[in-house]
Order: C-alpha cells, then sequence, then structure tokens
C-alpha cells in the first residue's frame, strides 16, 4: 500500500526569523561614508587640500565609499 504524501517523513526547515529593523546610526552613518567620500575626491582634485592633489586623498574617499557600500549591506 502507497504512504501518502502527508505521511511521509521529510525535514521541513523552521521559517525564517525576522530580525528587526536596524537602528538609525546604520544609514546616516552609510550617507555620510559615502558623502564624505565623494567629497574628499572632489576637493582632491581642485587641490584645496594640504599638499595638492595627492593620490592618498583619492585612496583614502575610494576607502570611504567602499566602507559606505559594505554598511549598507548591513541595512535592513
Amino acid at each position: 500500500m502507497p504512504v501518502s504524501k502527508s505521511k511521509r517523513s521529510r525535514y521541513t526547515p523552521p521559517p525564517p526569523k525576522h530580525k528587526p529593523p536596524s537602528p538609525l546610526w546604520v544609514p546616516a552613518l552609510m550617507f555620510s561614508l559615502l558623502g564624505v567620500g565623494v567629497l574628499v575626491i572632489i576637493v582632491n582634485y581642485l587641490g584645496i587640500l594640504p599638499g595638492g592633489v595627492q593620490n592618498r586623498y583619492l585612496l583614502l574617499g575610494l576607502v570611504q565609499i567602499a566602507a559606505g557600500f559594505f554598511v549598507a549591506t548591513q541595512y535592513r
């Protein structure tokens, strides 16, 4: 006699638990890192920063933008 589908023993994983929404500082940090990174790159090319146009300012701006993207992945 065949066993009905309801009698089969298959593992059913529990439903995913809902995580609480992100605190307010997460999007604030994300937008500030992205904005300051872009601002550092623009000000670097304008030559306003001390020492004139330097690659380290460009690298600093890109690192800040990358950190902003990383924080954006943590936003719920």
